[in-house]
């Protein structure tokens, strides 16, 4: 967990930044109160998992089915890949993303895992340029609560989360520098990716 406030607080700025950048403006369908509404259900699915006890993978597998019925996977996983998606082979590209999925709920699976014991609580949603954010904050045992911030958009067509800030670490940035830096570990090859992410995480 960061703690540091400077490093917060621009990674935070780079965040909002960044999604401006990805999404395009236009007039909202989506709603305030269908963002809040959207996480607020997603959250109450987190908190139920964190409350199981279950096992690890156990865990893990049922965040990595929340994962895939409330994010914009494959916008998240083009925009970690970044240019090099553009003209690559579909079926590669397509393994990759079913790759990431897997990879990303792992990772962030284990995140959550860390709340056992605490809960998450939304707290608030605002509309930005071009998608809407929604405010909730994380309260563990023996820690001060902390934020945790979700983008929602409609862009896919269906109202989903589509970034996903953890104490100012953004999910969108901090997959794009991994994802790129394991790539060109790979002299750029896509399948050696989707198949090395199938055991990441």
């Amino acid at each position: 967990m960061l703690r540091n406030p400077t490093r917060r607080t621009l990674l935070s700025t780079a965040a909002a930044a960044a999604s401006l950048v990805l999404l395009p403006a236009g007039a909202f369908a989506l709603t305030t109160d269908q963002a809040k509404s959207l996480i607020g259900k997603l959250v109450d699915q987190i908190n139920g998992v964190i409350a199981s006890g279950k096992s690890e993978a156990a865990m893990i597998k049922d965040f990595e089915g929340i994962f895939a019925r409330n994010a914009d996977v494959t916008f998240i996983a083009l925009s970690a890949l970044g240019p090099a998606g553009r003209g690559a082979d579909k079926g590669a590209v397509a393994a990759y993303v079913k790759a990431f999925q897997g990879y990303i709920s792992r990772k962030y699976g284990k995140r959550f895992r860390e709340f056992i014991g605490g809960s998450i609580e939304v707290k608030d949603a605002r509309p930005l340029k071009s998608f809407y954010e929604v405010v909730s904050v994380a309260h563990l045992k023996g820690e001060a609560p902390f934020e945790v911030r979700w983008h929602v958009s409609d862009k896919s067509g269906r109202n989903l989360f589509f970034n996903l800030i953890i104490e100012g670490v953004n999910m969108l940035s901090a997959e794009r520098t991994e994802i790129g830096a394991m790539l060109d570990k790979r002299g750029g090859d896509i399948a050696a990716l989707a198949q090395d992410l199938q055991r990441a995480g």
